[in-house]
């Protein structure tokens, strides 16, 4: 019977110090959950920290759009840029931001849908502590796709007016 408990008592050891580990590989596991892979790295001159990109559906001249999701880590963001025909993102992931100049800063998180007009400046990314996840939709792209501009600076991330 003692040799019984002792194999019994164990078991119970391995399952606790088993179910430890499960919660803390979950806890150190990405805050946002990815539908599509991660893609390629975004150039470093068009983002602050780290973005993916994956394209989902290629530019063609029966479309004449673009679709793909881009995944912002923690902190990162595009720069200012532009989009001659507009942008419309779906947010599928995560919290972040959006600012069109000289509006204030959105927050943005995962069932959000934003529009970014044509020829407008504006940025988005993940907020400081949480991933983003998002698709994008650029139509029309006969007009054009992305005019790159400047980084977004720390105080203009940082400013919720």
């Amino acid at each position: 019977m003692k040799n019984y408990m002792l194999v019994i008592l164990g078991m119970v050891t391995l399952f606790s110090i088993n179910c430890e580990a499960q919660v803390k590989k979950q806890s150190a596991s990405p805050k946002t959950n990815a539908i599509f892979p991660k893609g390629e790295l975004g150039p470093a001159e068009n983002f602050t920290g780290k973005a993916w990109a994956y394209s989902l559906v290629p530019n063609d001249t029966t479309y004449n759009t673009l679709m793909g999701n881009v995944y912002f880590e923690p902190g990162a963001r595009s720069n200012w840029h532009i989009h001659p025909a507009g942008q419309i993102l779906v947010i599928t992931d995560g919290v972040g931001y959006h600012q069109i100049k000289g509006q204030p800063r959105q927050t943005i998180k995962k069932g959000d849908v934003i529009k970014c007009p044509p020829n407008v400046m504006h940025w988005h990314g993940a907020s400081p502590d949480t991933g983003l996840q998002q698709l994008y939709i650029l139509p029309n792209t006969e007009k054009g796709i992305v005019k790159w501009l400047h980084p977004v600076t720390n105080e203009e991330y940082s400013n919720a007016n």
